[in-house]
């Protein structure tokens, strides 16, 4: 079996004699059946002693780091060991497999280099046309939901097909979203689970909007055949809306052929035909197209002439059981560090032995159960027992280790740094080793065996001697030993900027930039002068028909409804549109929906009328302001009705809102004197609350003009760095100072604002202000920064969120007029 495998140098034989070490005394144990306790007294565990080491890290990525280290050491303290005389045995090599390519680097290219060859890898795997031909099997019985075919569609094999590359992929999953594709091809499709009754949601439905989009806009809300055209088609994105149409075309005729019952032979032919019809490979790999067709007709030949007539879920197991990873010679003593799965017949002796995931619930390995196989209604003892197996495995290792044994497991939770206990055998294992060997200290061996990691490749530790049981460094990865450098600094307090950037020199300034940052200055700041975009983590596509919206829901159709209302659309034209969205329950269940939603926006209208303005199409202007200071700023105003400029939103009234029309009017106010612009602004008010309405009268343009350059000055100063100028939080504060309240009861208005509550996040929860002032950051600390250079009004405020607030707040609140609840 030895020479089979080309091992004929007598130092890869285990060796029999004297135990020396833990390894040693462990598989001494083992060959004499011997318990670790009978009476005698244990030795001593050398302190050099690191003949088995376990590693606890935190997930499978970083395991895959912590064993390239663990590596690289062995080979620098020991000249003589070479790359073939280690091997390391995963239970889920295909789980690992990305890791260690990624990790190891491809072809060598980690540095310094360390070069793995994959063993035992599923033909799905390697070949991907295989692995298309079992995803089509799979999908030929599921719902097709929307991540269900994108995921297919970025499959190397089919997006080289029709020619998506990452940027289309991206916009098909906006597609998907927006024009609510959940799940099922069509009506017909949705038969087997009783849904047929309704297209809505389906691929049919979306692409139908899609295809639309091209040729018409979904302006007026105008329907075709009860169809919306889907807006978001840009001209440059007419070819990928066919090649996806062409796509959900094919894969739906592959999918109805992939049915049975129906015989192997057929089951075959339809599997190549349907792959060829969805997938490719470059020509240099064409090797792999012939595999292909190789294994699919060796599964027909298997079958004969007269092969068995399956059904799907009998075709799924028989090809699933075809393409499986399986034991080989391939990729196996190459001279390189040889990765393969955990099977009988790997344990061949090797100087290092590595068991890489050996994690609680991957190992021992849970087998699937056949409902066919009856000798599992009455097991017997012989017959074969999948979990025991895997523990004979790890005990078949431990002997095959030489030298060195090594094991990773996942000893804390990557996300939440919970503790996990390591899986049974080799928390056996470490029980063993505490009851054969004792240490100086008395305490158990466990703890000179066991290396607890740390999460971050970049932790100090990592770079420390001795830290993580060498006497050097642990981590070879000097890539990151900037990052400790970092983490330290961030561990100081101080500024987020040690001090402000460099000025602004552009010539123009954009209205929308101005009325960007009164709305949010740290976002504007970041987004502008960083280009640091953040967002909260967003959701996945999603996969079920919604029964009910929810609150983000309901706006994003109340808003939408209010502006075709507000357009002059009539309501049955406008609900009609947002029905053929996609975004609202199906059938009469939207009813429902439109309910509450049509109320708000009625009630939106009302208030709109009793101020003399009706829906109808509204007029913009241009402004095109010069500044003192030689700049311009430049930019559009729209929503002007009657010399007013009317903005009328679904969301409640908020001071974001007050702000914008506050920017909008200044600027059109001193570009263009002669109108005697006026400007309201109207939104719902709180629940069972009439709408709230904010008015501003006409202002002089030299007043305006004046107003305006200041709040250009606090733009720059924006600019510079983030300004402690939550909107919400300082309009409250002002508000409360301005009404002749005291700190601290200003404090306790503007505080709710700040932390919000368990139902209603607060500003402090915002990804912008987490990012620069950190989680959980009170109000009393942010109150605690002092003004800065040139912001010594108002002199009632001592700190810079109050002066700054009151500079903002303050000409707003003398020059608006309120009515309603805000």
């Amino acid at each position: 079996l030895l020479g089979a495998h080309g091992i004929t140098d007598s130092r890869h034989y285990p060796v029999i004699g004297p135990a020396t070490n833990l390894l040693e005394r462990l598989q001494e144990g083992i060959r004499l059946d011997r318990p670790p306790t009978d009476g005698e007294a244990r030795p001593l565990l050398g302190v050099s002693d690191s003949s088995v080491q376990v590693h606890a890290c935190h997930g499978r990525a970083r395991q895959v780091e912590v064993l390239r280290h663990a590596i690289l050491h062995l080979l620098a303290d020991d000249p003589t060991l070479e790359a073939r005389d280690i091997v390391v045995m995963c239970p889920d090599i295909e789980a690992f497999a990305p890791l260690i390519q990624a990790v190891f680097g491809a072809g060598g290219q980690a540095d310094p280099p360390l070069r793995v060859r994959l063993a035992d890898r599923a033909l799905r795997q390697t070949n991907p046309l295989l692995g298309v031909a079992t995803r089509l099997l799979i999908l030929s019985g599921s719902r097709l939901t929307g991540p269900e075919v994108v995921d297919l569609a970025s499959r190397p094999a089919v997006s080289g097909r029709f020619g998506f590359d990452h940027a289309d992929l991206s916009l098909l999953e906006e597609w998907v979203a927006d024009i609510g594709i959940r799940w099922g091809l069509d009506a017909e499709h949705r038969r087997p689970w009783a849904l047929d009754g309704t297209a809505d949601h389906t691929w049919a439905a979306g692409l139908d909007r899609l295809l639309l989009g091209v040729t018409m806009s979904d302006e007026g809300c105008r329907l075709f055949e009860s169809v919306l055209p889907h807006g978001g088609v840009a001209s440059g994105e007419v070819d990928l809306a066919g090649r996806v149409a062409e796509f959900i075309h094919r894969l739906g005729t592959v999918l109805d052929r992939l049915t049975g019952p129906q015989p192997v032979a057929d089951w075959v032919e339809a599997l190549a035909t349907g792959t060829d019809l969805l997938a490719a490979v470059p020509r240099r790999e064409s090797w792999q197209h012939e595999e292909f067709r190789r294994t699919l007709a060796e599964v027909a030949e298997q079958a004969g002439p007269d092969g068995a007539v399956l059904s799907r879920e009998e075709a799924v197991s028989l090809f699933a059981g075809r393409l499986e990873g399986r034991p080989t010679r391939a990729n196996f003593r190459t001279g390189d560090v040889t990765v393969c799965t955990l099977v009988p017949m790997r344990s061949v002796p090797h100087r290092v032995v590595a068991l890489l995931g050996l994690d609680d619930g991957a190992f021992p390995r849970h087998g699937e159960s056949d409902g066919d196989d009856l000798l599992l209604a009455e097991p017997r003892i012989g017959e074969r027992d999948g979990r025991a197996e895997d523990r004979q495995l790890l005990l078949d290792a431990l002997l095959a280790a030489t030298d060195k044994l090594m094991i990773t497991y996942s000893g804390r939770d990557e996300r939440t740094n919970q503790k996990r206990a390591p899986c049974v055998p080799v928390a056996e294992l470490l029980d063993v080793i505490d009851a054969t060997v004792a240490t100086g200290d008395g305490s158990p061996a466990r703890r000179q065996v066991l290396v607890q990691h740390p999460l971050q490749p970049f932790d100090k530790r990592n770079f420390t001697p001795g830290a993580l049981g060498t006497d050097d460094p642990w981590s070879y990865d000097e890539a990151f030993l900037p990052g400790t450098e970092v983490v330290a600094d961030r561990s100081r307090e101080g500024p987020w900027l040690a001090h402000p950037l460099a000025p602004l020199t552009d010539a123009v300034i954009q209205l929308e930039d101005l009325v960007r940052f009164a709305e949010h200055p740290v976002r504007a700041f970041l987004r502008r002068r960083l280009g640091l975009y953040l967002a909260a983590p967003g959701e996945d596509l999603s996969d079920s028909i919604p029964i009910e919206l929810g609150n983000l829901e309901k706006w994003s159709v109340g808003d939408r409804l209010l502006s075709a209302r507000l357009a002059g659309i009539g309501t049955d034209r406008a609900e009609a549109a947002e029905r053929s969205r996609g975004m609202l329950p199906p059938g009469s269940l939207a009813d429902r929906a439109f309910a509450d939603i049509r109320e708000g926006v009625e009630e939106l209208l009302a208030a709109l009328a009793g101020l003399g303005f009706e829906p109808g199409p509204a007029d913009s202007l241009d402004v095109h302001l010069d500044l003192p200071d030689g700049r311009t700023v430049v930019g559009t105003v729209p929503d002007l009705r009657d010399n007013t400029m009317v903005r009328c939103t679904y969301s409640r009234l908020a001071p974001k809102h007050r702000l914008a029309s506050w920017v909008r009017f200044l600027a059109l106010s001193a570009a263009r004197p002669r109108i005697g612009l006026s400007a309201l602004t109207i939104g719902r008010g709180p629940l069972r609350q009439p709408p709230a309405v904010s008015r501003f009268a006409p202002l002089d343009p030299v007043s305006a003009a004046l107003l305006l350059m200041d709040l250009v000055d606090l733009y720059d100063r924006g600019m510079r760095e983030p300004l402690p100028l939550p909107c919400h939080t300082a309009a409250i504060w002002a508000e409360c100072r301005r009404a002749g309240e005291n700190r601290e009861e200003a404090f306790v208005q503007a505080g709710r604002s700040w932390s919000g509550s368990e139902v209603v996040p607060g500003e402090d929860a915002d990804v912008y202000h987490v990012e620069v002032w950190g989680p959980g950051r009170s109000l009393a600390s942010l109150l605690a920064e002092p003004p800065g250079p040139g912001e010594e009004e108002p002199a009632t405020e001592s700190d810079r969120l109050g002066r700054l607030a009151r500079r903002l707040w303050d000409p707003v609140l003398d020059h608006e007029t309120r009515s309603g609840a805000t």
